[in-house]
């Protein structure tokens, strides 16, 4: 009952707010064109094509761990996800190592942390590559610490699975084809916690005396990622405190992001409480690691 009453207190905030909305969802849909489609959907189609192409059997388990961070880590959000899980479609990891693979697979792409945040709101390529090394050191000792004290347990729990080959369909049309379902699932987020992001900031400031900036900053860095950086940037660029709150965005991901990921996971089977106390754990160490580093 609660979360019908949710649903339609949101969708009176939209119809008592149409312009709102409608500011919300365009700069949802451009951020998604602009700054997510180019670089995202090329690298989604090729890691899938990689991963339906027939591999070698025998693997040893940390190669396997190592594909995975490499495809995954680095092509941006939710890359890391569709390549954990198309690895256990496969057979190449088990339910349970995929668990904590998707958990430490996810992480903003190069592109966008050296380019558009070290380059463009940083002032500096140098930021960039430190806030990117924060976020991949705390991924990394994350899986680390969770192999060693669950290791021998999730080691237990693989079983060998031959894919079914699907020969009638070339790889390369199946990965375009997987892809496009995953690339309307980011835009479709994006746009709409945009759009709610920018209603309840707009609705929460009208009613609570409380700075529109702060506001709408917390806000969409809870919902919407890039938009959260955005308005940080807009607000906070000239405050000490700028470097810390940016990284500290990226460590939240965001709503959007989280629901992304939750989907891909769940349409494989894949537990997802260790992403989420991946979540937990990122937010907490990456911004102290960034700044002891910059």
């Amino acid at each position: 009952m609660s979360n019908v009453l949710f649903i339609w207190a949101l969708i009176i905030l939209f119809i008592l707010q149409p312009d709102v909305a409608h500011e919300g969802a365009v700069s949802g849909a451009q951020l998604f064109t602009h700054a997510l489609l180019p670089y995202l959907l090329p690298y989604i189609i090729l890691t899938q094509w990689l991963l339906k192409m027939p591999s070698k059997q025998g693997t040893s388990q940390w190669s396997r761990y190592i594909k995975a961070y490499v495809l995954g880590s680095f092509g941006g959000f939710p890359v890391g996800a569709v390549t954990v899980s198309e690895m256990k479609k496969n057979g190449e990891i088990s339910a349970a190592e995929s668990s904590l693979l998707v958990a430490s697979c996810h992480a903003p792409g190069p592109m966008f942390i050296i380019g558009f945040v070290g380059n463009e709101l940083f002032g500096s390529t140098t930021s960039g590559w430190k806030l990117l090394i924060a976020i991949h050191l705390a991924n990394i000792v994350f899986f680390v610490l969770a192999m060693s004290l669950l290791g021998s347990r999730y080691q237990q729990t693989a079983i060998p699975v031959i894919p079914q080959q699907d020969h009638k369909t070339s790889p390369l049309l199946r990965s375009i084809k997987d892809s496009s379902s995953v690339i309307l699932l980011v835009a479709t987020t994006v746009i709409f916690f945009s759009s709610l992001g920018n209603v309840l900031s707009y609705s929460i400031s009208s009613v609570i005396t409380v700075d529109m900036g702060v506001m709408k900053t917390l806000l969409l860095a809870v919902f919407e990622m890039t938009s959260g950086v955005q308005s940080a940037t807009e607000h906070f660029a000239k405050d000490a405190i700028y470097p810390m709150l940016i990284a500290a965005i990226l460590s939240i991901n965001g709503m959007s992001i989280h629901m992304q990921v939750m989907t891909i996971a769940k349409s494989a089977g894949i537990r997802i409480l260790p992403y989420v106390i991946a979540r937990v754990w990122n937010t907490l160490l990456v911004p102290i690691l960034f700044i002891w580093i910059y």
